[in-house]
């Protein structure tokens, strides 16, 4: 075919008319693209359109109806929050010799040199709650340190009106105490408590109460965060953080929420300076419902008692007892005689959870069970020798009397799981296994059998212990009344006395 034929061909035709297509569909692309870079145009690839801006009348109506609500809580909540003026006394040791003494020496070796020691006034200001009023007994809500030792108490209401207060009951545990004073009329105001419980990280939170003896002062911020442990002087609550501004004197004053609801009261603060640094802590009014229905109704906080020891466990040894990364409260020791042995709860038991209610820290198992009823059947969830197990036991009253008497405590003895720098460290044989001792209670069995912190447990009755779990198998599994301990110690391999079980 000549080229001229060629030229003119359908075929050539038709390619030459998707060329031309291809060129147009280009252009095009180009010309939508170039005008898609202007700064004008909503088209470019994964910018953001600016928020609309917000018309100033409208971003100041909402601000002055945060304002309002602020001023509504203010309103609400000052008439129950009350100042208290505390006088006591206290012995010229408390100030200056006690830490002396603490760490050189013991008080009671030397009775006679304190018969005469002077006393001295002391006077503290802090902050209190009104949260009931039975006829003319008002009851106010505080902390146990602001009126520990009191011999007067002055309360001083929003409306300057002031009375002598008394204590009723404290919670040391708790760091919690109710006051009462006498008062008639319609004026005292009650305090709406809320639900702690409810709570979330980022919610508004108010303080109100007289910090640094600043009569009615309200501070605002967020809560913090939830949960916290580790107060001061063994507090066993779990205590609400926030950034509102506490100081000396909120002590015992309210924590509330943007509805005017108490869900805290004030206790502690971290800092380095003595004032706020956005460290305040609170005691959620959850823990307190109890402590005030106690304390109003009988003048004392009646505590429930499971009958155990709590441990803090090392990472290896719940391993070795096939509980690893599993949250709870580990029992290192029961009482003999007390609710959890009748019930069935063994050392070596991990608690996972009561009577449904997830148990993730020795603390919050501590706090669940005083605040459960004496007399109450509860379910109880444990990892028992790597299998889920579960066990009813019924709670008695905590009483001083039993839960000090370490003579009835089983075994008396915390191990660890040995790893091989332990080992070393013992002087033992190449290849030993067994469970190191970390901890011995006094006046326990296993103080009486004469073992010993860094012994390294073999041996019970003859049986071999290679983990921390054989080591719990034994104490719970044997039938015998005496356990007999083979353990190095110091390199030397001995038998122990005989360890009874009472």
């Amino acid at each position: 075919m000549s080229l001229t034929k060629h030229m003119f061909s359908r075929r050539f035709f038709l390619v030459n008319l998707v060329l031309v297509g291809i060129m147009i569909g280009f252009v095009a692309a180009f010309s939508l693209l170039s005008g898609g870079i202007k700064a004008d145009s909503p088209a470019i690839a994964g910018a953001e359109s600016a928020p609309a801006a917000i018309p100033a009348g409208e971003a100041l109506s909402q601000a002055e109806s945060l304002q309002v609500a602020f001023n509504n809580v203010a309103a609400a909540v000052l008439p129950s929050v009350v100042e208290l003026d505390v006088k006591g006394t206290g012995g010229a040791e408390s100030a200056g010799d006690l830490p002396w003494r603490f760490f050189f020496g013991d008080p009671e070796d030397a009775p006679d040199e304190r018969e005469d020691t002077p006393e001295y006034s002391q006077e503290s200001l802090g902050s209190g709650i009104i949260v009931r009023k039975d006829g003319g007994k008002v009851f106010v809500l505080t902390n146990f340190h602001v009126v520990e030792g009191a011999k007067t108490i002055n309360v001083k209401l929003y409306d300057e009106r002031e009375f002598e207060g008394t204590v009723v009951g404290t919670d040391s545990r708790r760091d919690l105490a109710v006051v009462s004073f006498e008062a008639t009329g319609d004026e005292i105001v009650v305090a709406r408590l809320g639900n702690s419980d409810a709570i979330k990280v980022g919610d508004w939170a108010i303080a109100i109460g007289s910090p640094f003896g600043l009569f009615s002062s309200v501070t605002a911020g967020i809560v913090s965060a939830i949960g916290r442990d580790g107060g001061p002087d063994g507090n066993i609550n779990d205590f609400i953080q926030t950034d509102a501004a506490i100081n000396r004197g909120n002590s015992g004053g309210a924590l509330v929420n943007i509805r005017g609801e108490i869900i805290g009261i004030n206790t502690w603060i971290a800092s380095t300076t003595g004032g706020s640094v956005g460290l305040g802590f609170s005691i959620p009014i959850n823990n307190a419902l109890k402590v005030i229905e106690d304390l109003v109704t009988r003048g004392s906080v009646r505590y429930g008692w499971l009958g155990v020891l709590l441990v803090d466990p090392t990472k290896e040894t719940l391993a070795e007892m096939s509980a690893a990364d599993r949250k709870g409260a580990f029992i290192g020791h029961v009482f003999t005689d007390g609710p959890a042995s009748k019930g069935g709860l063994r050392p070596g038991d991990l608690v996972l959870s009561v009577d449904g209610k997830p148990v993730s820290s020795l603390d919050q198992l501590v706090r669940i069970v005083g605040d459960l009823p004496v007399g109450k059947s509860v379910q109880f969830s444990v990892i028992r020798e790597g299998k889920p197990a579960q066990v009813k036991v019924t709670i008695d009253e905590r009483k001083e009397s039993a839960a000090a008497d370490y003579s009835r405590l089983w075994p008396g003895l915390e191990v660890t799981a040995l790893t091989q720098e332990m080992a070393a460290q013992a002087s033992l044989p190449k290849g030993t296994a067994g469970a190191l001792i970390v901890s011995v209670i006094a006046r326990s069995p296993a103080s009486a059998a004469g073992l010993k912190v860094g012994d390294v447990i073999v041996q019970v009755n003859e049986s071999p212990v290679r983990t921390v779990a054989d080591f719990y198998a034994q104490v719970n599994g044997s039938r015998a009344a005496k356990l007999q301990f083979t353990v190095y110690r110091n390199g030397e391999k001995l038998t122990s006395l005989a360890l009874v079980r009472k």
